[in-house]
């Protein structure tokens, strides 16, 4: 892209948003205009109707660092792949698996050793997570010190967290939630021929109501069915240095 701002436009609606809200946060928190306190998940509060924390807690990831920023990257670089390329014209089954992946965060998040007052890090561990399986066999350059396929990538970097401090539930959490996603929508259904994770026609109807991004529908108004999935896919082309 030639400006930054045509690299803006070109990204893909839901990755788009969800990165830029993540930015706002963040930034809106360093001017002193934003509390973390105020968005992050405390479940008496949400008992007591601050209800907007289901949702706020997972667009904080953190001040400005080192660490927030490769967390931004892992967004604008494994989302935007996704969302480009296996869910390519299927922008509701994108934000299907985001919605899916908060709930079952949000489940996970009431066993007390798992809670976490923000689930935006999990949420980017479930994208790395899908798309390491999505393309396993993609090489990955990790701070250009090892390459590695990407199928083991989400290990890696939860090892690197460990070795730099950082904490370990927040990455734990996401890999489940994104085996759980990958399990019953691609695994099951290619061993048993069922799917039981069908994106519901509610986020179909948003989409199309909305106009976001491209879903492909036919005569009926109805989404047409995806394309035919098939475990191993992989993407080869050049390796990718994580922080580039």
């Amino acid at each position: 892209m030639s400006s930054p701002a045509e690299y803006y436009n070109s990204l893909p609606p839901i990755t788009k948003a969800y990165g830029t809200i993540c930015l706002a946060a963040t930034t809106l928190s360093q001017l002193g205009l934003l509390s973390p306190a105020f968005i992050e998940l405390i479940y008496p509060e949400v008992w007591r109707l601050q209800v907007w924390r289901l949702v706020t807690n997972f667009f904080f990831l953190g001040n400005f660092s080192i660490n927030f920023g490769i967390r931004l990257l892992m967004i604008a670089r494994y989302g935007v792949q996704l969302e480009q390329g296996p869910y390519a014209r299927r922008t509701a089954d994108f934000l299907w698996m985001m919605i899916f992946g908060s709930l079952s965060l949000l489940v996970l998040s009431l066993i007390p050793p798992f809670w976490n007052p923000f689930l935006g890090i999990s949420l980017v561990y479930m994208l790395l997570y899908v798309w390491s399986r999505e393309f396993p066999n993609a090489q990955i350059s990790l701070y250009g010190l090892v390459t590695l396929k990407a199928f083991y990538l989400p290990w890696a970097m939860l090892g690197m967290d460990v070795i730099f401090g950082a904490p370990l539930m927040p990455d734990l959490l996401g890999i489940i939630a994104g085996h759980v996603y990958y399990f019953l929508t691609v695994l099951h259904p290619l061993a048993s021929g069922k799917n039981y994770l069908k994106t519901p026609n509610w986020v179909h109807n948003i989409v199309r109501r909305w106009s976001i991004g491209h879903q492909a529908y036919g005569n009926t108004g109805q989404p047409t069915q995806p394309r035919e999935r098939t475990a191993g896919t992989a993407f080869r082309g050049r390796s990718h240095r994580l922080t580039d």
